[in-house]
C-alpha cells in the first residue's frame, strides 16, 4: 500500500522550511528551490501546493498566526482563573515579540509579510483584516476591563487599545539589539502598571 500523504502535513512542513530560510537569512533570499531543498521535496512538489512565493508567504502567515495562538492560550492557562485583563494583555503582547526563537521566526515572517503585502493588493487586503481583526479583540478586552472598573472610567478605549498594540514596536528594536529583553518587558510592566492604575 502506498503511504497516504497528509497535505496539511506537507504544507505546514514547507511553511517550517520557509520560517527557517526567512529566520536565517531573510525574505528576499527564500526563493521556492530554496525551500523546497529545506523542507526535503522537490521543487515541482512544492509548486503543487504552491505556485508562488506569495501564496507560500500567505499559507506560512496564517500557520504562524496559529502558532502563536496557541503560545497565548498556553500562557493564559497558566494565569489565575479567571485572569486579570493586565494579564491577558501582557500575555499577548508579550508573545508577539521575538523573545524566544519560535516567536522570533514567526515576527520575522510578519515582518516579511508586511513588506510584501505593499506590493500585492491580494496580500494587503489579507494582512488588514488580520491586524483589524486583532486590534479589535484588544479593544474588546480593553473596553471590557473599563466597564468592569479595571481601567480608569476616563482613558479613551480606542486610544489605549493603539497604545497597547504599539508596544509590539519593540520587535525591530529587540532584533537589531537596540534594546535587551528585560527593557522590553519592563516598559511594558510599567504601561500596563499605568493603564491598571485603578484597578480593582
Amino acid at each position: 500500500m502506498p503511504k497516504q500523504v497528509d497535505h496539511r502535513e506537507r504544507r505546514e512542513s514547507i511553511a517550517r522550511a520557509l520560517w527557517t530560510i526567512v529566520d536565517r537569512q531573510g525574505w528576499a533570499r527564500a526563493t521556492m528551490r530554496e525551500v523546497a531543498s529545506e523542507a526535503g521535496v522537490s521543487l515541482g512538489q512544492l509548486q503543487h501546493y504552491f505556485s508562488s512565493r506569495a501564496e507560500m508567504l500567505a499559507f506560512a502567515i496564517e500557520f504562524a498566526a496559529d502558532q502563536t495562538s496557541q503560545r497565548v492560550a498556553q500562557g493564559m492557562a497558566t494565569l489565575d482563573q479567571p485572569p486579570h485583563p493586565r494579564d491577558v494583555l501582557r500575555v499577548v503582547v508579550v508573545e508577539l515579540l521575538p523573545l524566544r526563537p519560535d516567536a522570533r521566526a514567526t515576527s520575522r515572517m510578519n515582518a516579511a509579510y508586511v513588506l510584501e503585502a505593499m506590493h500585492d493588493p491580494a496580500l494587503h487586503r489579507q494582512v488588514a483584516i488580520g491586524l483589524r481583526d486583532g486590534r479589535a479583540m484588544i479593544e474588546h478586552l480593553i473596553r471590557q476591563a473599563v466597564d468592569h472598573g479595571q481601567i480608569p472610567a476616563d482613558r479613551d478605549p480606542a486610544i489605549e487599545t493603539d497604545l497597547v498594540l504599539a508596544l509590539t514596536g519593540f520587535a525591530p528594536l529587540l532584533e537589531l539589539n537596540v534594546i535587551e529583553p528585560h527593557a522590553a518587558l519592563a516598559a511594558i510592566d510599567q504601561h500596563l502598571d499605568g493603564l491598571f492604575c485603578s484597578s480593582s
